[in-house]
């Protein structure tokens, strides 16, 4: 008799096929692991831009596949830097791997829209806090909160020019169709030099920086700052305000009929992450947020029924680009409106800096080993341009029912 005996052995080295860089491959079995894991899995139902889909259909893409996307750049930026003789040990290209690919654990549902509607700090904190409950190293803790003291490694993960900007200005040109997003990237991964232990940029790269800094203001304003997609921030933000006042208030939201993680949110004040906040907030995605809101639809309260419908519906609103004077006559209103109004207006400042003096600078490396910041080395952004944050403030109105 012949006895077959199935074994359940699990390939862990997978190949990942993107459709922005091609085949992604899955380093080792840790980092399947990790990836593997509900943490991780979970940014499979989280869309990188929120409600952009609303102007740009395609921008269905998720935090999941930005992750893997800045991994991959990761993964080339180490092996360009280990060409160049840059001393990297195992240990560390792993624990930058794992840095990057977990650098987006702590996003809310619809990403940016929603920051501190769960927690009072920023996301990037947050995701600190679940890398600590996935026992990574004290490596990838370092490197990710820039203690190690390999201070380009940090870099590589966040700074102005790193592997998670590199991913999202990529990614997100390619699924809006925004022509104006598009980047070296490649180029500028192969032009990445340490010197004194700072990430610098061969001089042969300048031109690929440059664009990169004026693409990265193109695609704020075209998209990420996209008036109908502050209209339906706003509109949400609306929703949820309301729904988490009624709830305080004791008035029923269809408390039976929505997720409990989420409704532990409703209930009560956004805070710092603590072990029973993070094992709710890890159970909520974009998914249960559009259930509460296609539940709420129905509610008996009028405002609450006809805020939901209005997204629902794509009935937004209207986003007005003022001057900082008119806005300044809004400002005070916007404080003193009454429960009800407040809902439908919001005036507020949108604000985008291609580049930042108080970060880390962006530096040029020459062939004689010289050092020079991207506005002495460049003939087209001087420090004028650089230094100029543009603020536009808004006006946000929704017709009352």
């Amino acid at each position: 008799m012949i006895v077959i005996i199935k074994m359940s052995i699990i390939n862990k080295k997978k190949i990942i096929n993107d459709p922005v860089y091609g085949f992604i491959n899955i380093r080792n079995e840790e980092i399947f692991d990790l990836i593997s894991h509900k943490f991780f899995q979970r940014l499979r139902r989280i869309k990188q831009l929120g409600q952009t889909n609303l102007v740009y259909p395609g921008a269905e893409h998720t935090r999941f596949a930005h992750s893997l996307g800045a991994m991959f750049l990761m993964n080339t930026a180490l092996d360009v830097l280990i060409a160049k003789e840059i001393s990297i040990t195992d240990v560390e290209y792993n624990a930058a791997l794992t840095a990057i690919l977990l650098h987006d654990l702590g996003h809310s549902p619809f990403s940016h829209a929603l920051e501190h509607c769960f927690f009072s700090c920023k996301h990037e904190d947050v995701s600190l806090a679940l890398m600590k409950k996935l026992d990574v190293s004290q490596t990838t803790i370092d490197i990710f909160t820039n203690k190690y003291k390999k201070k380009f490694l940090h870099q590589l993960v966040s700074s102005q020019v790193d592997c998670d900007r590199l991913d999202y200005l990529t990614r997100d040109s390619f699924f809006t169709g925004v022509s104006e997003g598009v980047i070296g990237t490649e180029r500028i991964l192969n032009m990445f030099a340490v010197k004194n232990d700072d990430l610098v940029i061969d001089e042969k790269g300048i031109y690929s920086i440059e664009k990169f800094i004026i693409s990265r203001r193109l695609m704020y304003w075209q998209v990420y700052m996209h008036k109908t997609v502050v209209a339906a921030d706003n509109l949400l933000l609306s929703i949820l305000e309301r729904a988490k006042n009624m709830s305080t208030a004791g008035k029923s939201i269809d408390e039976v009929h929505i997720n409990p993680y989420l409704l532990f949110f409703l209930k009560q004040k956004t805070n710092e992450p603590t072990d029973e906040s993070l094992e709710h907030f890890v159970n909520i995605d974009d998914f249960d947020v559009w259930a509460a809101i296609k539940i709420w639809s129905k509610n008996k309260d009028k405002i609450l029924s006809y805020l939901a419908n209005c997204l629902l519906n794509r009935n937004l609103g209207k986003v007005k680009l003022v001057a900082f004077t008119e806005a300044n006559d809004y400002l005070p209103l916007q404080r003193n409106y009454n429960t009800d109004e407040k809902y439908f207006f919001r005036c507020a400042l949108l604000h985008n800096k291609a580049y930042s003096f108080n970060d880390e600078q962006i530096n040029i490396l020459y062939r004689n080993g010289s050092l020079k910041e991207i506005y002495n080395a460049s003939d087209q952004l001087d420090k004028e341009f650089l230094s100029k944050e543009i603020q536009k403030y808004f006006i946000y109105t929704l017709p009352k029912p």
